[in-house]
């Protein structure tokens, strides 16, 4: 008859077995959800941009209609100018994260070693 105190180590191990199965494919998983997770904030900061932009025109031009008087057109200006400047941004930024998304990492490789792209003919030296 088994002792009841006795630990059952085999059910010890295929837990131990299983929590580091787990483990290692969290951590596989980690650098991809990572980079969706940069893409989504960079996606919601440059919408945030945007809307802040227009708001910003929309009230430096709702000021201006209250203090000069010049009831639709102060507005109508300032969204204008708002939108235009926010659009002028965020394709400003937008550009550099292309750029820096489309850069070669250093994990890549090094200049001068064969990465696999590109085509397979070797290089000729030029005198």
């Amino acid at each position: 008859m088994p002792k009841a105190d006795e630990p059952n180590d085999k059910a010890q191990q295929s837990l131990d077995a299983r929590l580091d199965a787990f483990e290692a494919r969290k951590a596989a998983e980690k650098p991809v959800r990572a980079a969706s997770e940069k893409a989504q904030q960079d996606g919601y900061r440059l919408l945030a941009d945007l809307i802040g932009g227009v708001l910003v025109g929309l009230g430096f031009g709702w000021l201006l209609d209250r203090y000069v008087h010049t009831s639709p057109w102060g507005m109508v200006g300032g969204l204008l100018i708002g939108l235009g400047l926010a659009i002028f941004s965020v394709v400003r930024k937008a550009t550099k994260m292309s750029a820096q998304a489309s850069a070669p990492s250093p994990q890549q490789g090094k200049a001068g070693e064969d990465t696999g792209d590109g085509p397979t003919v070797p290089k000729q030296k030029r005198d």
